[in-house]
């Protein structure tokens, strides 16, 4: 019977209809993006926190233009590593190597308090380690499905859905404790994960068969298969379809720049502006909302653990005992977390913790869009790509109306953090119609031998969008003193939902040139 799914015999074995190894992809795709999420959601507040609570005092604009630099450096140096991944590592050992050299940077930026030079030394190797985990893991994402097969899409969307429980969960303990307790330990906590998910990928990637070795062992692979070898021009229908991926990566640009406030501008905006200590019944209230939200995405993730743990019993002893080994040091900061703040009368709502927000809507949402990707409702590639664009500028919308009250060139306020809420919801909604669909089209569109490379330059893109849209949230304090910070936020209404109608007027365009992959 022929296998249903690339990789070994083992990862013929599913949970919800998915290989094995999409899970074991999904928790080192989740603890990486805990360190990555977790460092970056207090990056602006260290930098700009007084002397006195252990920051470095910098103002808004200054910490803002470092953000820029390091989002957008971070998904630069993915076209690197894509290439030498295609050419020379192979992603398996790529996605290794990156780890370990993020898990380093971490432990250069937790010791930040003897000398800044190790908190830029740990920005620099975030930054190469990323280029060289980023492209390569979501490329072994793809080539678990041989082409055609429909579940793709699905796939990706249940990959993303780890990316976002890493995010949510890297969020919540890391701002927490960066915020309420040290920053250091903040920046090094997000360390111990990066280094124990590298560990769990390292001792269970024979699953994954030949999928993602060097390009030497795939010869011999190919050779031993007696594998037609791959042909080195394009035909016009490749062609076409590599066009189709610049436009999609090019419209990523206005998305991301837009949506990558949320570390930056709309970091500042929940820190100054909205109303965050609540006292008595309010306090009470959010105290167990957030114990509620907390526990609930941890038992999922626990249950999911579970799954991929009876499929695996007897295989890979030394991966699974890491992957468990982190779950139950989470669990301990969770119940901690819990436990500290419901001793304390008042609540102060950390400001990082609004990003949570995108991540939870994204672990309760994403299966319900990876149904509908899979149903007769399923729109185009091009169809999803406006839809997300609209939704994101929406979510502006509601971040203007909500600060139209506040006076130009004032330092703080207290709007409902209803705006804030809201907000998240429509960014959420519109991240899933374009990143993790953006992420199959590129596997499915490009030729197999340039998938690392157009990975490489999906990222690329991203890395543009999110230095413009630092540089652009670093004049936050500018506009909001001359025009309002209304119109402020009205900038990120107007250009993503632009970018959106353009979309829709060349969908047939690029469907045509799609050639049958919609």
């Amino acid at each position: 019977m022929e296998a249903q799914f690339g990789g070994s015999t083992l990862n013929q074995r599913t949970i919800l209809s998915h290989p094995l190894g999409l899970f074991v992809l999904f928790f080192t795709e989740m603890w990486e993006r805990f360190s990555y999420y977790g460092m970056r959601a207090i990056l602006v507040l260290f930098l700009t926190s007084s002397l006195m609570d252990d920051g470095w005092a910098w103002s808004n604009e200054d910490a803002l233009e470092l953000y820029a630099l390091y989002t957008g450096l971070v998904y630069l140096t993915p076209i690197l590593g894509g290439f030498l991944a295609d050419k020379f590592l192979g992603y398996r050992n790529a996605t290794v190597l990156g780890a370990l050299i993020m898990t380093l940077g971490h432990a250069s930026m937790a010791l930040e308090s003897f000398t800044q030079s190790f908190f830029y030394l740990g920005l620099i190797l975030l930054i190469v380690g990323n280029g060289f985990f980023k492209p390569n893991i979501s490329s072994i994402v793809g080539q678990l499905y041989k082409d055609g097969d429909k579940r793709k899409d699905g796939g990706y969307t249940i990959f993303y859905m780890g990316i976002n429980a890493g995010a949510f969960l890297g969020i919540l303990l890391c701002g927490y404790i960066g915020e309420k307790v040290g920053w250091h330990l903040g920046f090094g906590l997000a360390g111990i994960f990066m280094f124990l998910g590298m560990l769990q990928f390292w001792f269970a990637q024979k699953i994954f068969g030949t999928i993602g070795l060097t390009p030497k062992k795939m010869a011999a692979a190919n050779t031993a298969q007696k594998t037609t070898p791959t042909k080195t021009g394009f035909t016009k229908t490749e062609l076409d379809r590599l066009f189709v991926i610049i436009i999609f990566s090019i419209f990523t640009i206005f998305f991301w720049w837009a949506f990558e406030q949320a570390g930056g501008s709309m970091t500042i905006f929940a820190r100054d502006f909205t109303q965050r200590t609540l006292i008595g019944d309010a306090a009470t209230i959010f105290k167990a909302a957030n114990t509620i939200i907390t526990l609930v995405p941890m038992v999922i993730l626990t249950l999911v653990l579970y799954g991929l743990y009876r499929k695996m019993i007897g295989y890979y002893l030394l991966s699974n005992v890491f992957l468990g080994a982190s779950f139950v040091i989470v669990w301990g900061i969770v119940i901690w977390m819990i436990q500290r703040e419901f001793s304390e009368t008042a609540t102060e709502i950390p400001a990082s913790w609004f990003s949570v927000l995108n991540s939870l809507y994204i672990i309760l949402l994403a299966p319900l869009f990876s149904k509908i990707w899979a149903s007769k409702l399923n729109p185009s590639g091009p169809a999803k790509f406006a839809i997300g664009l609209i939704l994101l500028g929406t979510g502006f919308a509601f971040l203007a109306f909500g600060s139209w009250g506040i006076p130009m060139g004032a330092e703080t306020a207290s709007v409902s953090i209803v705006w804030l809420i809201l907000a998240y919801l429509f960014h959420t909604m519109g991240e899933l119609c374009v990143s993790p669909v953006g992420l199959s089209y590129v596997s499915k569109l490009a030729p197999l031998k340039l998938v690392g490379l157009m990975f490489g330059f999906w990222f690329v893109c991203s890395a543009i969008a999110n230095y413009f849209g630092g540089k652009t949230g670093s004049y936050i304090d500018k506009i909001s003193e001359a025009y309002g910070l209304s119109n402020f936020f009205l900038i990120f209404f107007a250009i993503p939902v632009l970018a959106g109608i353009l979309m829709l007027l060349i969908k047939p365009i690029l469907i045509r040139k799609m050639h049958g992959i919609y």
